[in-house]
């Protein structure tokens, strides 16, 4: 049978965890701003990161690193049961700091690790937090314990993210911000002083999107943030800079394969 659930919890606003059981659905590209740790109970699907693809089933884990186009869709449009782990990587950094003693976010190395035993304890643990009777210290507790046993195996203390282009790092800020306005390439670019067309080109060389599909999964953020808040779909779409509530529908589904209602009436606090 399909069902969803999701879980975040405003104590512990670093975490987001999904469960999809018994789905079919099918992703478009997408990217997201915190890391993202997924793995599959059911099924096999393939998988593709950056310019990366393989097949994902039990046994396995999905790292995908933040800002990174993916997709993970059925194979052969068979059913899937799967989990996955967002994380704030300001989090992802305090947990980093006291394995490798850096400030800094440390990038995973590998898109898939195959271990059997951190793959069950990440079941185990997504489990737990989907269990409303356990305490948010022993989550917390489980998480960190994950989270290491995970950046041990695919982190080293050289492996730094690489430092983005200053103009496309402030274009992601503005593409981030005032979702309600409908931009211009060339407003943006001009307050970046370079040729619109060439800030296509640098952009989607580096991020593997478009500046708009960027804002978009943006707006895709922000509509989830609000939803959670218990904001109504058709407030949501005006506020994330959607035309009407059928557009967000749309796009929301694009991305995470539920609509918006389904969204906010699975969640679980």
């Amino acid at each position: 049978m399909y069902t969803e659930r999701f879980f975040k919890h405003e104590h512990m606003p670093f975490a987001e965890i999904r469960y999809s059981q018994g789905s079919r659905g099918i992703y478009k590209p997408h990217l997201h701003s915190t890391l993202s740790i997924g793995a599959v109970d059911q099924g096999v699907v393939r998988y593709r990161v950056g310019s990366e693809e393989t097949d994902l089933a039990p046994g396995a884990l999905a790292i995908i690193n933040p800002e990174i186009l993916h997709t993970c869709n059925p194979v052969g449009g068979e059913e899937r049961s799967y989990y996955m782990l967002f994380l704030d990587t300001s989090w992802c950094c305090l947990v980093q700091e006291t394995l490798f003693h850096s400030p800094d976010f440390i990038e995973p190395s590998v898109i898939k690790l195959v271990d059997t035993a951190i793959y069950d304890l990440y079941c185990q643990t997504m489990e737990q937090f989907m269990n409303e009777q356990v305490h948010l210290q022993e989550k917390e507790q489980l998480l960190f314990d994950l989270v290491s046993k995970v950046f041990t195996r695919c982190c080293s203390s050289g492996n730094h993210k690489n430092e983005t282009p200053h103009d496309i790092s402030l274009l992601k800020d503005l593409l981030s911000e005032d979702l309600q306005a409908d931009l211009t390439l060339n407003s943006l670019a001009t307050k970046l002083g370079t040729n619109p067309y060439t800030l296509i080109r640098q952009f989607k060389k580096i991020t593997g999107t478009t500046p708009h599909a960027y804002r978009m999964n943006r707006r895709i953020e922000m509509a989830k943030k609000l939803l959670r808040q218990g904001c109504e779909i058709a407030e949501t779409a005006l506020e994330c800079g959607f035309f009407d509530q059928s557009h967000l529908h749309r796009h929301f589904k694009a991305m995470t394969t539920v609509t918006p209602r389904d969204y906010q009436v699975n969640f679980m606090q």
